[in-house]
């Protein structure tokens, strides 16, 4: 399965006052983490949008667990990978990581979107090609 990395170190800005990251910049990077996924697949975000004709791929539902808390400083590796695609939803998970310790695991529901007629957004089944450079060839 492919897993991509991305690399992060904690700015003062990211920080609350006690000099540990404020949970929801977690989920900032696990976004931007995802990006960075489909990119290193080969389909970057404006690639996806023009190859098939989709909006994007909105999260749906999100959650983080957290193993140990992380501060200013410290530089730190988000693994991703997908390890489910359904009909039109796929799991993204990561795994981030201070050094050897894991710090936080965070989960997305994502579902691949095209503008529906008359407005709005409507799923679309996930193409096989895309599937395939997510390394799920069915």
């Amino acid at each position: 399965m492919f897993e991509s990395q991305r690399e992060i170190t904690v700015e003062w800005g990211d920080c609350d006052p006690a000099d540990i990251v404020f949970y929801p910049n977690y989920f900032r990077w696990f976004d931007a983490a995802t990006a960075h996924h489909f990119k290193a697949a080969g389909c970057a975000k404006p690639e996806l949008i023009a190859r098939f004709g989709v909006v994007g791929f909105p999260m749906v539902d999100t959650r983080a667990t957290f193993h140990a808390p992380t501060a200013h400083g410290d530089d730190l590796v988000i693994h991703t990978r997908i390890p489910r695609i359904g009909r039109s939803s796929f799991e993204v998970e990561h795994r981030l990581m201070r050094g050897e310790d894991l710090a936080v695991e965070g989960w997305e529901t994502r579902v691949l979107v095209r503008r529906a007629e008359g407005g709005g957004l409507t799923s679309c089944p996930v193409p096989e090609t895309l599937r395939e450079m997510l390394g799920h060839a069915s």
